[in-house]
């Protein structure tokens, strides 16, 4: 097995060194190396990390390019997760959404990669968990496009700070939504397309609506806004939202708060996924404290696999 660079490697080798690290993550999965990097990955989180999320065809990937040259021209540096089905065959991402991401090959501010969707509806495997991580420690912004069926898109709210849900007029989502109990999640909303007018704000309106009927944990009012990627409407207002939201949740002790949650989820989901429901509740009489979620996770696995033989 090759060896594991360290964070500072990853950094000074660019675009290049990050896609061999995230190769690595994505082949040796379970190795002490690599728990010991993505603990120290973690241990050095500097990004701001948004999740987007909505039905296919609602205009993620659109929205993704707008939010990209809007970070790019602020001389922030971004980090971008696409998720993909999976191809039944090969495990691997199916659509490739990277090519539908307009960046600049050269510009070595700006990182996307497809990874593909495993085993989990929502899109977020370990391998995601893993590599978004990795990249909230290298970039200023960090970016997860999710696959978005339904109500896996309760997975993206275990790997980012802010979830963006995206809901398209005419389309009957936030009716849906309201079904499905996704109202529960984002910390905002966009309405995509909002060249449709009338439409586009009946749609707002239902999902303001649709909002008043769950109450959240906390005190954040989540902001319902009408954008056009295409026609650069209601960026500006997405802009301030994320601003507003991770301003709240700084000062609130939110953030903090979610990604010590998001951390215990990341071990429990690990050990369900190689173990089982049983195995999960035999790890919880496990005591591993004391280290980084990955290597908790690692330790765990391995007194189970020896109690189990």
């Amino acid at each position: 097995m090759p060896p594991f660079p360290d964070l500072k490697t990853i950094a000074e080798g660019g675009k290049r060194g990050l896609s061999r690290a995230l190769a690595l993550i994505e082949t040796h999965e379970g190795a002490t190396e690599l728990a010991t990097l993505l603990d120290a990955a973690l241990a050095q989180t500097r990004a701001h990390a948004a999740g987007l999320t909505g039905p296919p065809g609602v205009g993620k990937s659109t929205l993704t390019n707008a939010l990209l040259r809007d970070w790019r021209n602020a001389k922030e540096t971004v980090g971008v997760i696409a998720v993909d089905p999976s191809s039944r065959r090969t495990g691997g991402a199916l659509l490739g959404d990277r090519a539908r991401m307009a960046t600049d090959p050269e510009d070595q501010g700006v990182f996307v990669r497809s990874m593909a969707a495993r085993d989990r509806l929502g899109g977020l495997s370990d391998q995601t968990i893993a590599a978004s991580v990795l990249m909230r420690a290298l970039f200023d912004r960090v970016l997860i496009e999710s696959v978005g069926i339904g109500q896996s898109e309760a997975d993206i709210s275990f790997a980012v700070d802010t979830v963006i849900l995206c809901v398209q007029p005419g389309s009957g989502d936030s009716l849906q939504f309201m079904k499905a109990g996704v109202m529960e999640l984002p910390d905002i909303v966009v309405v995509t397309k909002a060249d449709m007018g009338d439409a586009a704000r009946r749609a707002q309106s239902e999902v303001e609506g649709a909002l008043t009927l769950f109450s959240r944990e906390d005190d954040w009012r989540v902001p319902v806004i009408l954008a056009s990627a295409t026609q650069g409407v209601g960026l500006a207002d997405l802009r301030q939202a994320l601003a507003d939201h991770r301003a709240w949740a700084a000062r609130t002790g939110a953030l903090e708060s979610r990604r010590k949650t998001q951390q215990r989820a990341w071990v429990d989901e690990a050990i369900r996924t190689r173990f089982g429901t049983e195995g999960l509740a035999r790890a919880r009489t496990i005591a591993a404290t004391g280290v980084g979620p990955f290597h908790r996770e690692l330790k765990i696995a391995q007194e189970l696999s020896r109690r189990l033989g």
